[in-house]
């Protein structure tokens, strides 16, 4: 991370409207102008779906659309949001007493966590609250990341309130930590891409510990992203957290097997690995001999583990997968090694800039679709025949992108094609429902990376 930590900047040129409107905003609510601005954007996955809380590396980038806010700090120690959005209810309340429920998952309480989860690294008898207007341009449910933007930005507005230093890597850290104060069981990809992203590169991002580095993406070649519309929230539903326990449960089982392996300790499948210290290849052959296909109840999970339906609960399970009884732990398993090999091809190749990058890097994206849809099904149908449409339209490759279960699509595509493609996905998907067409100007759009999140001069 070039810049350990956040700098002040000016507003930029072509976002001076923008800006301009939240102040006015922040003035007619407050009576006062706001102190500094603070921004987080949205990302696209390019590859290295649902491995990042398995302990491999991902390659995302930031988009343009973003969490923006106008902020004033409040010395009563009162915490004010005020969405621009009709639709999101205001929400004020004690900076002293924070309370999270995880029961309705409210957009204020993603900002809730950011604010607790920064205050919780400072011992300070005297803590400021602010006052903050917010706008977002990410379409939320989409798996662009809306929620953890609205985590990262409410944590940067929390650290300047109170003048409290932090690095970005800590703040990575600190942002991933609270968001599962919410229930969500992530990994820290979406917060490290929105908090270090650099403008016209992508990141492949480690973890444990967390380290980025840029990725230059070959020369003409452009990201597409379409939205399905079909949305779904994670915090709400349980299929991210099943997912998230079933590659614990796989990775119990796997270290189980495993004569000097001690798998209580033991939560990540890339903990297994690295303890083996075998090749993912190498991996991929132990799952096919250690885990069978057909589902795991949770009898035989406790038979193997040699343990009690309480001891499960306590050592593998979350709040909302206790009353899950099947288990589907070899193509979780499959999914995650696979795919992080991927995650490494795409970087080669990146790397490398052979001659036929583009086709290379289409065929990883096609494969990781393919994966997520059949071993961790997590696609959708409207995203399938998403996926479908942009490839039948010139996209060299395609896949899901985001947590899943609908969401959006991230195509990868010639410069030179990308109107073919908007054209050919507005007719043949968005067309073809009312309710679709009437959201096509915010649910399609092409990208180019852009740069991470930052504070801005009023």
């Amino acid at each position: 991370m070039a810049q350990e930590h956040f700098s002040l900047l000016p507003i930029p040129d072509n976002k001076k409207e923008r800006f301009g409107l939240l102040k006015e905003k922040f003035q007619t609510k407050f009576g006062e102008d706001p102190a500094f601005f603070a921004r987080s954007p949205g990302r696209v996955n390019l590859i290295g779906e649902h491995i990042d809380y398995c302990g491999y590396s991902v390659l995302p980038m930031a988009i343009e659309q973003d969490i923006l806010m106008a902020i004033s700090p409040d010395d009563s120690g009162k915490l004010t949001f005020v969405n621009i959005d009709s639709q999101y209810e205001e929400f004020s309340g004690d900076v002293m007493q924070i309370r999270i429920t995880k029961d309705v998952p409210r957009w204020y309480k993603y900002m809730l966590c950011g604010v607790l989860g920064v205050k919780e690294n400072f011992c300070s008898l005297v803590v400021n609250g602010f006052k903050a207007v917010v706008s977002g341009t990410i379409p939320p449910s989409a798996g662009l990341s809306s929620s953890s933007a609205l985590v990262c930005c409410a944590a940067m507005a929390m650290l300047r309130s109170n003048s409290w230093p932090m690095t970005k890597k800590k703040l990575c850290e600190v942002c991933a930590s609270c968001e599962h104060y919410i229930g969500t069981e992530g990994g820290g990809m979406d917060q490290a891409i929105s908090l270090t992203a650099s403008a016209g590169k992508a990141k492949h991002i480690e973890f444990n510990p967390l380290r980025t580095t840029d990725v230059q993406l070959p020369q003409g070649v452009e990201f597409v992203v379409s939205n399905s519309l079909a949305e779904i929230n994670k915090a709400a539903t349980p299929y991210y957290n099943i997912r998230v326990v079933e590659c614990r449960i796989a990775t119990q089982i796997l270290a189980k097997s495993q004569p000097n392996l001690k798998w209580r300790e033991m939560k990540r499948l890339g903990d297994v690995q690295s303890q083996l210290g075998l090749s993912l290849d190498a991996m991929l052959e132990v799952v096919n001999s250690i885990l069978h296909k057909e589902p795991y109840s949770k009898s035989e999970v406790c038979k193997i583990l040699e343990i009690s339906p309480e001891e499960l609960a306590e050592i593998s399970l979350s709040a909302n997968t206790r009353d899950v009884d099947s288990f589907m732990l070899y193509q979780r398993a499959q999914h995650v090694y696979s795919e992080a090999k991927r995650v490494q091809a795409f970087k080669s190749v990146c790397e490398s800039q052979p001659g036929d990058a583009l086709a290379q890097l289409g065929q990883l994206m096609d494969e990781s679709h393919a994966s997520c849809r059949d071993l961790y099904e997590c696609s959708h149908p409207d995203l399938d025949m998403l996926v479908d449409i942009c490839k039948k339209n010139g996209a060299q490759g395609s896949r899901m992108t985001g947590a899943g279960w609908g969401g959006c699509a991230v195509s990868i595509i010639k410069s030179d094609g990308v109107g073919k493609l908007l054209a050919g996905v507005k007719d043949q998907y968005y067309a073809q429902s009312p309710s679709k067409a009437d959201k096509v100007d915010a649910a399609l759009f092409a990208s180019a990376p852009a740069g991470g999140a930052g504070f801005y001069e009023v």
